[in-house]
């Protein structure tokens, strides 16, 4: 077993780790707006920090393990950070390869088609960025009431989402568009729809290291794990 300082530096890389994969991850969502808008060089530079996000992804389960591996039994608020960020890591991993599936579609397609729902999806990049880093904040700190707000602020990414599909339909309608590239923006605006779950499942996590309860996608409490530090815990995470 390891000293509880050993510990405390290594749950103290994991959230750096955290921290930084993060930010890559937010920075990314953010350029894919850029690339919407005829940016080019900013679908590149999506494109080319996939191995960075890898690597990120892949020191956190690492570190993740060393600490299961070497420290037990772990207990309390302890456990349940180690086994959230597992959850976490997959979900800011899916962000930023779905931030990668959004900057190839929008390499492939002509500026003028994309510009037809450019301001929702502006919109939905300002919005899922901010509720990526916003997510992760909250698990970093315990923070429940920002989880919340996280958790809130989905709906307005369902309406942007809802406003994108119907624009599309009125395009198809009018006939005044490329049919041939308009399911590719539908597909863009249901990546910024599904990075806007993936944020709310991360600040459910939030909420799971500060009180042990596990909210399903309904936002109803399923799980109470780890409930009293001083007990021993259950380490299969459920939920």
């Amino acid at each position: 077993m390891i000293t509880r300082t050993v510990l405390t530096e290594q749950l103290d890389q994991i959230l750096q780790l955290l921290s930084r994969y993060t930010k890559l991850t937010a920075k990314n969502i953010r350029l894919t707006d850029e690339a919407f808008c005829g940016d080019s060089e900013a679908s590149e530079m999506i494109l080319a920090a996939a191995k960075k996000g890898e690597k990120l992804r892949s020191d956190i389960e690492s570190s993740c393990l060393d600490v299961l591996l070497l420290q037990q039994p772990l207990i309390g608020d302890d456990l349940r950070f180690v086994t959230a960020s597992f959850r976490v890591v997959s979900d800011i991993s899916r962000v930023d390869s779905m931030s990668r599936d959004i900057a190839f579609l929008v390499h492939e397609m002509p500026s003028n088609i994309a510009a037809c729902i450019a301001e929702p999806i502006e919109n939905m990049a300002e919005l899922t960025s901010h509720m990526v880093v916003s997510a992760v904040d909250a698990f970093q700190t315990s923070d429940v009431a920002v989880a919340e707000s996280v958790i809130a602020s989905d709906q307005q990414i369902n309406e942007l989402y809802a406003q994108c599909e119907h624009d599309i339909v009125e395009l198809i309608r009018s006939k005044t568009s490329s049919a041939s590239y308009l399911p590719e923006l539908l597909m863009i605006a249901k990546y910024f729809e599904r990075i806007g779950d993936h944020a709310k499942r991360i600040a459910s996590w939030a909420i799971f290291r500060a009180t042990g309860r596990h909210r399903t996608g309904l936002g109803q409490v399923t799980d109470i794990l780890f409930e009293d530090e001083g007990k021993d815990a259950d380490s299969t995470l459920r939920g």
